[in-house]
């Protein structure tokens, strides 16, 4: 069994890890507030640009444009994004499950797909599996900003444009509450889904149509991936506040056992130095 000095110093040093946890838990839920209001403050944009563009693509049989017709895929390309440190439950671990998963399902030949990670345990995850990592960005900030994106964003309108891959889907967590957040996959480009849940208005356009998709069809690309980015943001501040909720309960829990375990243990010390005391007065008698 344990010595009473033992246990006490497992108790302080479980102490000291639950106010550290307490204190992350606390950082993370007001990081969360602010995240969470990046991402409601940027769907009414992100809803006026889909209409937009999907009353231009699909209001006229004449617009032709690479980003909205499919093609024969070759190559497929999968932005992950994750985040750089760990400390977050199952943030991470979801997520690259299941893009493990549908690349094992989907492919059988490493030359058919590659891997654009956003974030240190998304690429550290597949680089040591072998996976290719085509390219990458770490070190971005807890709130987002769009210039931190706008190269890998521009990036990957260009690699479906120049054919580098013929498809691209992006996989992130979905922000659903504090406590839940849903593993996402969207398919970036081609941009074949406009239909979907778009109020098509009708709209003069100067100069022409095909002219304002040149502009605005990489803009809107990039701005599912901010989108996604400022989603998953704020999931990660609320899997990591939860974890660390989590972390701190169970230290609590853990001191209550051990200090019952040391007032035990300090009762039966005490009841033998009695023992003792008494045993050897009796044998003075």
């Amino acid at each position: 069994m344990a010595s009473l000095r033992d246990i006490k110093t497992r108790i302080n040093s479980t102490k000291k890890t639950s106010q550290i946890t307490k204190a992350m838990q606390m950082v993370s839920a007001s990081k969360l507030n602010r995240a969470e209001t990046n991402a409601k403050a940027f769907n009414p944009y992100m809803d006026k640009i889909q209409e937009v563009v999907a009353s231009i693509a699909l209001g006229s049989t004449d617009v032709t444009h690479p980003m909205l017709q499919s093609r024969p895929v070759k190559r497929t390309g999968y932005i992950v994004v994750t985040s750089d440190r760990g400390l977050a439950g199952a943030y991470n671990s979801n997520i690259l499950r299941t893009v493990y998963q549908t690349i094992q399902k989907r492919h059988k030949s490493q030359d058919e797909y590659a891997i654009i990670a956003i974030g240190r345990v998304g690429r550290d995850f597949f680089k040591k599996r072998n996976i290719p990592v085509y390219s990458e960005i770490t070190g971005l900030g807890d709130h987002v900003s769009f210039g931190e994106i706008k190269d890998i964003a521009s990036q990957a309108v260009g690699m479906y444009a120049d054919e580098t891959f013929d498809e691209i889907y992006i996989y992130y967590n979905h922000f659903v509450s504090a406590i839940s957040q849903e593993v996402t996959e969207k398919k970036l480009l081609p941009l074949t889904d406009l239909a979907q849940d778009s109020k098509l208005t009708s709209y003069e356009f100067e100069p022409s149509q095909d002219a304002i998709l040149e502009v605005l069809l990489p803009q809107y690309a990039e701005s599912l991936i901010y989108g996604a980015l400022l989603d998953a943001k704020a999931s990660e501040h609320a899997a990591r506040m939860t974890a660390m909720q989590s972390a701190t309960d169970n230290a609590k829990e853990l001191i209550r056992d051990l200090t019952l375990v040391y007032n035990r243990a300090r009762q039966a010390a005490i009841t033998q130095e009695i023992t003792e005391i008494t045993a050897g007065a009796a044998a003075l008698e």
